[in-house]
Order: C-alpha cells, then sequence, then structure tokens
C-alpha cells in the first residue's frame, strides 16, 4: 500500500505531483535542489550550478488558457502569452493557493533513488540526499520524477568536423545563452532551426553584425496569433479539428496543412519548407520571416565543416570571419540518480508505458513525470500524468499485467530509426495523448452525454479550445467550477485586450447561435464515431495536429 511518496523536482510536474499527491490522501515530500520553486521557468542570470533555466526575453509558446493547471485558471488580467516572470508568478500563487510549499525540501539534491533489498515485495525505495553538506536516507513507498527532459544539452560535435581542431572562434549550446549582449557586433552562426534557435536568431538579429541561420531539415513557421487576433492554439486545438485529421485522409490533412502555412507567406520562396518535403518540424515564430526578408538573418543549409574562422555548408557556399556558433540542438535527458538497472530500462520516453512507468518493474512504484513531448503544452500532460499515477498509488485505478504493459510498449516503439543520423520527432498529438490519460484514470469527458444533459457545455467541449478544464467536468477530482471556466475562456483570454474600448457596434451573437444550431448534427454524428472508436487519432509518430 502507497503512503509516502518521494517527489523529484519543485517545476510545473513537481507541483502537480504534490498536489495530486495530497487529493489522493498520500504523504508527499519533495526534493528541490534549488532555493525556489519554477524548475526551467524560473529564470537566473547564472548557469547556478548546472541548472538549466529559460534565457531572458522567453515568451510561452502556448497560451494561458491551453497550459494553466485544469483547476485553477490563470488570473484573467494576465495577458495570452506569459513571460517566463509572470508564469512564475503564476506557479507561487497555485503553490499558495493549494499550500504545497510545506511538503518541499529546498536546497536538497536527490543522490541516488534506489531499490529496497525487498522491492519485489514491498515495491519501496530509498532515496539518499544531501542538504549543504549533510546526507540523510529515507525509505518511500512510491517515487515520482519531474526533472523532465531539459536536463543535459545535446551538442552533436561530431557531427561537426573542424569545429573542435580548426575553428578558433567561441562555440556554445544554448543553455548558457541569457541575453544578447556578449554576441553585439560579433557574426554568429545559429545551428539547429527549432523553436530556440528560431527564438536566438531573431533576438541576436538586433545587435549582431549579422545572424546565419543553418536548417537541416524543412520548417514550417506559424504564428502564435491565428485569424481574428486570437491565440493560435487555441483556434486550431480542438476535439472537432482533432476529429476530422482523423476522418480525413491525412495526405489530405497534410495539404490543406501546409496551404495555411503557406496562406501568410511562401515557405519555398524563403528557403524553409516546400510541399514535397516528407520530414518536417513545425516551430512558432513571429518575426523570422520579416527578419529573413529584411536580410538581418541568413537562412543556410546544414554545416559540412569549420576551418579557422568560416563555415562551410552542404550547398559548397562559404560564411567567412565567423565569430560565435550557437547550437541550439537540443537536449537528452538524464537521471543520474536512478540506480543502474532502473535507467537502463528507457533509453526514451517511448520505452515507458504511457510515457510514464517502467514496465519491467515488479512493482509499479516508479513514474516518470514530464518527459513526453506533444503538441501543445507539456504542462498540461505532466498534470494528467500525475493525476493518474497518483489514482493508481491509491489504490483507484490498476495497471495491467507486465507483459501488456510490454506489448503496448512495442506496439509505439519503431524496432529500428528509418535514418540513424536524424534526430527522431517524437512529438505526439496533445488530445489524443491527454485524451488516452484521462481514459485511464476515468476522466475523459463524454461528448455525447454532455449534448444529452447540457448541450451548451458539449458544444464548447467540441468546437471550442480544448482547454485543461474539459478534464475536470467528470470522474475523481471532479471541480465545480470546470463548467464555468469552459464557458468563460474566451472572456479571460479577451480581458486583457479591454484597456482601451472602442465602439463596436457589429453583434455576431445571433450568427453564433445559428452556426451552433447547425453545428448540432455534426457534433452527434462525430460523438457516435468517437464512442465507436474511443481512442482514434492515437499514432505514436504523430507530427504536429495543428
Amino acid at each position: 500500500m502507497v503512503r509516502r511518496v518521494a517527489v523529484i523536482g519543485a517545476g510545473v510536474g513537481g507541483l502537480a505531483s504534490i498536489k495530486c499527491c495530497l487529493d489522493e490522501g498520500l504523504e508527499p515530500t519533495c526534493f528541490e535542489r534549488s532555493e525556489d520553486i519554477g524548475g526551467l521557468w524560473r529564470y537566473v542570470d547564472s548557469m547556478d550550478g548546472g541548472r538549466v533555466s529559460v534565457y531572458r526575453s522567453v515568451i510561452t509558446n502556448t497560451s494561458k488558457e491551453m497550459s494553466c493547471f485544469s483547476d485553477f485558471p490563470c488570473p484573467e488580467d494576465f495577458p495570452s502569452f506569459l513571460p517566463h516572470g509572470l508564469l512564475l508568478e503564476y506557479f507561487r500563487m497555485y503553490a499558495q493557493h493549494f499550500d504545497l510549499l510545506r511538503h518541499i525540501h529546498f536546497k536538497t539534491t536527490a543522490l541516488s533513488v534506489r531499490k529496497c533489498p525487498d522491492f519485489a515485495t514491498s515495491g519501496q525505495w530509498e532515496v539518499v540526499t544531501e542538504t549543504g553538506s549533510v546526507q540523510e536516507s529515507h525509505i518511500f513507498d512510491a517515487v515520482m520524477v519531474c526533472t523532465g527532459h531539459y536536463q543535459e544539452p545535446y551538442l552533436p560535435l561530431a557531427s561537426f568536423p573542424g569545429i573542435n581542431t580548426c575553428f578558433k572562434g567561441q562555440y556554445l549550446h544554448s543553455r548558457e545563452y541569457k541575453d544578447v549582449e556578449a554576441f553585439r557586433g560579433k557574426r554568429v552562426l545559429v545551428v539547429g532551426i527549432g523553436n530556440t534557435g528560431g527564438d536566438l536568431s531573431v533576438e541576436l538579429s538586433r545587435v549582431a553584425a549579422k545572424v546565419f541561420l543553418s536548417a537541416r531539415s524543412s520548417t514550417w513557421v506559424f504564428s502564435r496569433v491565428s485569424d481574428h487576433g486570437f491565440p493560435f492554439d487555441m483556434v486550431s486545438t480542438t476535439r472537432f479539428n482533432h476529429f476530422l485529421d482523423w476522418l480525413l485522409p491525412s495526405a489530405l490533412t497534410k495539404r490543406i496543412r501546409f496551404r495555411k502555412f503557406n496562406s501568410w507567406f511562401n515557405h519555398a520562396n524563403y528557403g524553409l519548407a516546400s510541399t514535397k518535403s516528407s520530414n518536417f518540424k513545425v516551430i512558432i515564430n513571429e518575426e523570422l520571416p520579416f527578419c529573413l526578408l529584411s536580410g538581418t538573418i541568413v537562412l543556410k543549409p546544414n554545416v559540412k565543416e569549420f576551418t579557422k574562422s568560416s563555415a562551410v555548408f552542404e550547398d559548397g557556399t562559404t560564411e567567412e570571419n565567423i565569430d560565435v556558433v550557437l547550437f541550439a540542438t537540443g537536449y537528452i535527458f538524464s537521471f543520474p540518480f536512478l540506480e543502474e538497472s532502473v535507467r537502463s530500462l528507457f533509453d526514451d520516453n517511448r520505452s515507458l508505458y504511457k510515457r510514464i512507468f517502467p514496465p519491467q518493474l515488479e512493482k509499479p512504484t516508479l513514474a516518470i513525470i514530464g518527459l513526453v513531448q506533444l503538441t501543445g503544452s507539456v504542462m498540461v500532460g505532466a498534470e494528467m500524468q500525475a493525476r493518474w499515477v497518483t489514482a493508481i498509488f491509491a489504490g483507484w485505478n490498476k495497471l495491467p499485467p507486465a507483459s501488456r504493459m510490454m506489448a503496448d510498449v512495442l506496439k509505439k516503439k519503431p524496432l529500428v530509426k528509418r535514418n540513424p543520423s536524424e534526430r527522431e520527432n517524437l512529438k505526439i498529438s496533445f488530445i489524443s495523448y491527454t485524451d488516452e490519460i484521462a481514459s485511464c484514470a476515468g476522466v475523459k469527458p463524454s461528448v455525447l452525454r454532455l449534448l444529452l444533459t447540457d448541450p451548451r457545455l458539449a458544444l464548447a467541449v467540441f468546437f471550442g479550445p480544448c482547454t485543461p478544464y474539459q478534464y475536470r467536468l467528470v470522474g475523481r477530482g471532479k471541480w465545480s467550477g470546470a463548467r464555468n471556466a469552459i464557458l468563460t475562456q474566451w472572456q479571460r483570454t479577451l480581458k486583457p485586450l479591454r484597456t482601451r474600448v472602442v465602439d463596436d457596434s457589429s453583434n455576431g451573437s445571433n450568427s453564433w447561435r445559428w452556426m451552433c444550431l447547425l453545428a448540432l448534427p455534426v457534433a452527434l454524428t462525430a460523438c457516435f464515431l468517437l464512442s465507436k472508436y474511443p481512442r482514434l487519432g492515437w499514432s505514436p509518430r504523430a507530427g504536429p495536429q495543428l
């Protein structure tokens, strides 16, 4: 019987895990190596003992309504996209509201997490921690690892001949980047065109003499601001769009998606992506197209090699007098405190059952929270994981036998990589994954049942944004404020913009009501199909669902 739970890390996953433990009557103890909560999102000027944090100017890519805790909406006066300082303030409000801080041991590092000698029967873990220079051993019934996947920088120097032996300039990983001052007046090469690479290139272009951005794969760029000025994720991440993705042929949905991307600007003209691309990524950046158009950023192909002061690219071109190379090449996860016999059980999150549990363990008392990459907010996914995990620990939910868990893992993990030199895109559909975990936890809403009991709410759930409040409508942890939170989510989105009121006599409320009435048959049909195929849309290799 699980009672005492160790939570490693006090970032967003750790806070959600503490709160979920308390909801289930468990006794959590959280160990946080720094002096404060927030994890990655707590900005610090220095590396702070190797701790990863965001850079000074970062702003969230997902809107507040799509990435808040499911029973604690962001304040209505907060903007839709939050600077790191406001997001940290929101975390503090959450921790204070649910009285989480008293369960956290700050400046305490988890040195080791090892199975107890009687683990096969007890499922218990020995956790050794260090505070200052004092080490202490604890016994816990279960462990929730909440350190995320932004731990060790992925720096593939072997793929760039000459960077270590010939190049005389400076090179660094984006983990070390904090602000632009060190790059003023320099010629900078940014390697990698993910969200971080795009953001840093734009920021550096304001002060650097020149910025070159090296891209290996096709990249589609979209804005956080969608049609009519609404947050893009609130418009695109809906159950209706998810249903269409499942219903329509994949070739057609891809064509529609590419057409939508190119309606902003023709990506082929900018050298970013082609509609013929089979391997591509999607990033969020409103300013990158203009920087390319104005020449402050120059897009280049993959780097072939480095010489003393230049970079030679695969198309044969060379850029001279490169001062700094900034690698925005991502991260690899690392859990050095886990004993080797446990750490060797998973080489990436696909080796874990539902991206959470190592299926080979004799007792399912170790959970990895937040080691999942979604096309939407990872914060929402981490909270849903924590809700399901703590319900299992408390005995309300059960896992299938180990053989079935292993079969599920093997079914979703390809046997070999198509191209070993390419890092695989491990992102999966936000709605597919969150719905799957919610189904396991018994908290996934039934749109069909809502249509019969609360049609207004059903239409908002199906056609509106798939906000986390939907997972508080039913089941354990049901929240009485969930319905109102869903029906008022657009008001909270628009509230911070009402700082100057203009006269707009047009009123679309009547047309909206008619659209809702016409949408009822569509929703009924979709709900019928959803009830027959409850796991539609799941694909372990799914790319961005937009």
